[in-house]
């Protein structure tokens, strides 16, 4: 069976014999310390550990981390062997679709180009051996502004996406994948309930007709609350998703899970599996901060021989690369970031710095960071790494993760 089938056939069986339900927590490694602190937080927690990597993160030209397909899977066997947890690990593409890699929509790639390059993206992941792949073709560049994509050219495109996996892993008898579909985005999508219904019914009629009728996805993405902007789950909404895709086999999954109010409502809805990203990116840059305060310390007392100006490196690298206008609300189009208040300023610095995380200035002055620290006595990379778990940790235990690899 399918390991991510496998791992929610397992959590439906437990929770029938002791009562609990349980949501799948997925992080995206949008860090190597995000990474190293999933392991972690997991290890910790007892808990099995999942990861959903876009395709701005990991891919065949190496996403903002500098990772391909195949260096993560292998980082993420490595760190796993380093800190000896054998629970179960879970890796997949996150919003798999044309146009949704920032490059495709910056340069225009035509339908063609930018199915073709998901196409590729989806090849070295089924070839590195991840378990799940987020086929998630609802959006076009070249729709019209204020229409939304035709739900049936997402049918067409979602099954056309899938049947090239199945036909090239099966050419390359490669073990099979999970597949989730659907998108929860602001721009359109399957937000609306009658859509969503639709995608659905003519998802299962054109996988059939495809000859891919053993092939349906574990998840679907739903609209239950929660988007980058807001932090309040729906349970009236997830049950009622629940409930229309309970019968097809599948589970809803929620994305922009970051901060949400009522983490604990999700397994009591019957939520299959969520999405935290930018939250621990924050936690990252939060505990960097903290750490520039002890540097200062120790810059007054003598101890510290130049100051690493870390928050300013990030901030300015940030700027310069552009990426923080893609998260501007409507309101704020056209605006500088300079004319932006201050609180909005720093959290467009502590959301983006995923994107610069790799740049070669930031890992200097990163380096420059830890080397002062160390000299003072400090262990700043447990530092970050624990911050990070301890954001980590609040959903393992609401999603009542906590021990269930004994129960697997």
């Amino acid at each position: 069976m399918k390991k991510t089938e496998q791992l929610l056939e397992s959590i439906g069986r437990i929770t029938r014999e002791t009562g609990i339900p349980r949501t799948i927590f997925a992080v995206c490694p949008n860090s190597v310390a995000v990474t190293k602190a999933a392991f972690r937080a997991a290890r910790r927690n007892n808990a099995p550990i999942y990861f959903a990597a876009t395709l701005n993160q990991i891919d065949v030209d190496g996403g903002y981390t500098g990772m391909t397909p195949a260096d993560f899977v292998r980082m993420a066997r490595l760190e796993a062997e380093a800190i000896h947890y054998t629970g179960t690990t879970v890796i997949a593409i996150d919003h798999g679709g044309p146009w949704l890699k920032d490059r495709q929509a910056v340069e225009r790639w035509s339908p063609e180009e930018a199915m073709n390059g998901v196409k590729k993206s989806f090849e070295a992941a089924v070839l590195a051996g991840y378990d799940l792949i987020h086929v998630d073709p609802t959006v076009d560049i070249f729709v019209p502004k204020g229409e939304i994509i035709s739900i049936h050219l997402v049918v067409a495109r979602t099954v056309e996406l899938i049947a090239h996996v199945e036909r090239f892993r099966r050419e390359r008898g490669l073990p099979p994948v999970s597949y989730e579909v659907g998108t929860e985005e602001v721009h359109g999508g399957l937000a609306d309930e009658k859509t969503f219904d639709t995608f659905l019914a003519e998802l299962k009629t054109a996988l059939k007709e495809a000859g891919l009728e053993d092939v349906w996805p574990c998840f679907v993405v739903g609209k239950v609350g929660t988007d980058l902007h807001t932090a309040t789950f729906d349970p009236g909404v997830a049950r009622v998703l629940t409930d229309k895709v309970r019968p097809y086999g599948s589970f809803i999954k929620g994305h922009y899970t970051d901060g949400v109010s009522n983490p604990e409502q999700y397994p009591l809805c019957g939520m299959g599996a969520a999405n935290v990203g930018p939250e621990f990116t924050m936690s990252e840059y939060d505990a960097l901060a903290e750490l520039e305060l002890l540097e200062s310390r120790e810059l007054e007392k003598g101890t510290v021989a130049m100051a690493s100006r870390m928050t300013g490196v990030l901030e300015r690298l940030v700027r310069e690369s552009g990426r923080w206008r893609k998260w501007l609300h409507e309101e704020e189009a056209g605006l500088e970031f300079d004319q932006l208040g201050a609180e909005r300023r720093m959290w467009l610095v502590k959301t983006g710095c995923r994107y610069i995380w790799q740049r070669p200035e930031a890992l200097a002055a990163r380096y420059m960071l830890c080397d002062n620290l160390r000299r003072a006595g400090y262990d700043p990379e447990e530092m970050v790494l624990g911050r990070i778990e301890r954001d980590m940790d609040k959903y393992f235990t609401a999603f009542n993760l906590v021990n269930l690899n004994d129960l697997l």
